[in-house]
């Protein structure tokens, strides 16, 4: 589907791709791995061809569709749902021709292309598609302006998933996801019947979707058969063997060197001595193993535990002015719990964290906190609230006024700005760099309760195992919202789900969310389904009663028309591999009278493919006209 030969390409001063080289299977599902920065992104880029590379070739075999999700939020006055079926340009223009075709024929033509790509089944499917993604029957018939980028990047994603694309190119999906629709989108692309290259740090994601891990490491690319565990474990077990063979590599050149300045001086070794230089020129180099270093999140646990419970809440309500979010929260919060918030977003996740923070105080009811109390509090928007002019130095020197410089930049390094990164300015830190410097102060003083929402939205795989050990290290209580299932596996104890107004334990772990979730969603979209065929007299029981008898009778006449349908396709490949055949220039040159015995067999295979098509129309016609359409 996707091969990619000797690629060189150069960002500015940096090479990105060194004659790097892979070819992907029709139908895999790529997970596609490497440190930020290293040029994932730009290799989308290439392949779309919004740049051209320095040197090498992209190859997609002719036709094929890609589907990429736009950087920019899709707007406007249109519905979402008309958005999403738009992105089927096929059917969209077949529609809008068979309102002005006057031809027969072609009117024919049209109306086999529809049934053909489903085209009655569209609307269902892409409301489904939109339903998994968190919107409505109402949502999905409201315009587009009407709802926020992160919502509206939702609907993008919608119309690529429903255009069907030969290849699929999706770039960390689900940083605009709640846990909810990552849960179901990772659902939706294990089943999905063509090819995806998902550039993701959502461990989750690489494991129960990809059958196939590309990585890119130092401009170069490497294939790996498996999702991302069985990738892990190669690379280390490789690494390993690298590490051994280049120790056992430097023992051989010492030795030979060694025998080289012994002996290269007698006149009756100096020839044994002159073999064994040879060789030691001759000896290919094996790269020594290098591992970039992650650098560790530290966060200071607190010096005085607090008597248990932190934080009691007896019938409380939360919300802004005279909006109730939340209501009859009955809590307690103890000075060791670690809490998962589960719920799609708009639920009030946000609102409870806030609560717990001391960001905002209650409607009604009691609220009770140890009056030492502390909280740290991370959100992942307070990343665009940092001074662009500021660095990572000034903002820790703000915690420790009367500290000398050497304290402070011992503690900027601590976070993980070490010398001359402590005095690069915010405007050029990368998003993973500015989530560790706002982790970093949240967390300075030690708190006793650190509430972390969304944290991983900008960190890699590595540094989110970082961040995972960082959080086991912590001492104190911690709550965690994240659309991350495996660093909520990892750090949470609990559950709490928040849903319909109310914050409760939720009785299992996240293998049991995610059935919950998913049962949820297909029982959403089987009571819309329900809703709409009670809604149609067609759809009354005697109808249904008399569609089924008449699909009965007709399975006969339909088990023909699929006959001939695998005789079409039986045709066409045949005519495809003899048009290969014939494509090349030597071909006649080679053997005239095999060429020309080719020639002939292709236009048998055309007459034979021709009356299969007319068997197939007419066939279809009499069912057609047997079921009623």
């Amino acid at each position: 589907m996707l091969t990619v030969t000797d690629l060189t390409y150069r960002l500015g001063p940096r090479l990105l791709f060194e004659s790097a080289s892979a070819a992907l299977p029709e139908r895999a599902k790529v997970g596609f791995v490497g440190r930020n920065g290293a040029g994932k992104t730009t290799l989308f880029r290439l392949i779309c061809g919004e740049i051209s590379a320095e040197g090498g070739s992209i190859y997609l075999p002719r036709g094929a569709r890609i589907g990429r999700v736009e950087q920019e939020a899709p707007g406007g006055d249109g519905k979402l749902i008309d958005f999403v079926l738009a992105a089927d340009v096929e059917r969209a223009a077949l529609l809008e021709e068979a309102e002005t075709a006057h031809d027969p024929h072609r009117i024919a033509e049209i109306h086999v292309r529809l049934a053909d790509i489903e085209a009655h089944a569209a609307p269902a499917r892409a409301a489904e598609i939109l339903s998994g993604l968190g919107f409505n029957e109402e949502a999905q018939n409201r315009a587009l302006k009407e709802f926020s980028g992160g919502w509206r990047m939702r609907v993008a994603l919608a119309a690529v998933l429903f255009s069907k694309p030969d290849l699929l190119l999706l770039d960390e999906p689900t940083n605009y996801l709640d846990l909810e629709g990552s849960l179901w989108l990772i659902d939706y692309l294990a089943k999905y019947p063509a090819t995806i290259v998902v550039i993701s740090h959502d461990r989750d994601m690489l494991n129960d979707v990809c059958d196939h891990i590309v990585h890119l490491d130092r401009g170069k690319l490497q294939l790996y058969r498996g999702n991302y565990d069985s990738f892990a474990r190669q690379r280390a077990e490789a690494r390993m063997l690298q590490a051994k063979f280049l120790k056992k590599q430097e023992e051989k050149r010492a030795h030979l060197q060694d025998f080289v300045d012994r002996f290269r001086a007698k006149a009756t070794k100096a020839r044994q001595a002159q073999s064994r230089l040879k060789m030691l020129e001759k000896m290919e180099s094996v790269a020594a193993v290098v591992d970039d270093e992650v650098l560790p999140f530290v966060f200071p646990s607190p010096e005085k535990p607090l008597s248990p419970p932190i934080i009691a809440m007896e019938n409380v309500s939360a919300g802004y002015g005279e909006r109730v979010v939340l209501s009859k929260l009955s809590l307690t919060l103890s000075n060791d719990d670690r809490i998962g918030l589960l719920g799609s977003n708009g639920n009030g996740k946000s609102t409870f964290a806030k609560l717990l923070g001391g960001r905002l105080e209650p409607l009604a009811g009691q609220l009770r906190k140890s009056s030492k109390l502390e909280a740290g509090f991370f959100a992942q928007h307070q990343v665009d609230d940092l001074n662009l002019e500021d660095t990572p130095y000034l903002a820790v020197q703000r915690l420790m006024t009367d500290a000398p410089e050497a304290r402070v930049r011992a503690r900027a390094a601590q976070i993980g700005f070490p010398n001359v990164k402590a005095d690069t300015k915010v405007a050029n830190l990368s998003g993973g760099e500015k989530a560790r410097l706002l982790m970093g102060l949240a967390t300075f003083s030690g708190p006793h309760l650190l509430i972390l929402d969304e944290p991983t939205n900008h960190l890699d795989i590595d540094s989110r195992a970082a961040l995972i050990e960082a959080i086991n290290d912590y001492e104190g209580a911690v709550i965690l919202v994240s659309h991350d299932q495996y660093l909520l596996e990892a750090c949470a104890d609990r559950l709490w789900l928040v849903a319909d107004g109310r914050v409760q334990n939720f009785d299992g772990d996240m293998a049991d969310y995610r059935k919950f979730v998913l049962d949820s969603a297909r029982k959403s979209q089987k009571d819309g389904a329900e809703k709409k065929r009670d809604a149609n007299p067609a759809a009354a029981p005697d109808a249904r009663r008399d569609a089924a008898k008449a699909r009965k009778d007709a399975a006969p006449l339909a088990r023909k028309v699929k006959a001939a349908e695998e005789k079409m396709t039986r045709f066409s490949d045949l005519i495809a591999r003899v048009d290969l055949m014939l494509a090349d220039p030597r071909a006649f040159e080679r053997s005239p009278a095999e060429a020309t015995r080719l020639s002939q067999q292709r236009a048998e295979l055309q007459r034979a493919l021709d009356a299969a098509e007319e068997e197939w129309l007419e066939l279809s016609s009499e069912l057609e006209a047997l079921t009623g359409g």
